[in-house]
């Protein structure tokens, strides 16, 4: 990790809530942002933010999201993802995030990622493999 990894940076990325990103079992006059995807762009746009504060051969996993979902968001609205890294404790970085549509607050909640070297992630990646090859056989 860099050194200008730290408590407090922050950032905002934007995203355009297309139909893919909607629930659709309540029809389509009903289709908001659906909360997995919220979740999926949170843990995203923090892990873009993250690399440039890592080194060659490192990346971040996601460990924790806690989420309120606070507000429905249809499709062809842009939602901003403010966060703020709030502690980072050796490999543990911790957001706290709001997403916002043009009206209203509409979700918030903390993520924790974990910084990792990616060797020697696919290095026990390999062997959880091997060893559940294993015990099909």
């Amino acid at each position: 990790m860099k050194s200008s990894l730290a408590a407090a940076l922050a950032f905002t990325k934007r995203v355009l809530i297309d139909e893919e990103r909607c629930i659709s079992f309540m029809g389509r006059e009903n289709m908001v942002y659906a909360t997995p995807r919220m979740v999926s762009d949170v843990e995203y746009a923090c892990r873009d933010f993250l690399l440039a504060h890592l080194d060659v051969g490192e990346d971040s996993v996601g460990a924790h999201v806690s989420i309120d979902h606070l507000g429905a968001t249809p499709p062809g609205t842009e939602v901003s993802i403010e966060a703020r890294i709030s502690k980072v404790e050796k490999r543990r970085v911790t957001f706290e995030y709001s997403v916002r549509d043009p009206l209203e607050e509409v979700g918030r909640g903390i993520h924790v990622r974990f910084v990792v070297d990616t060797q020697k992630s696919l290095e026990r990646i390999a062997a959880k493999r091997a060893r559940l090859a294993a015990q099909i056989k």
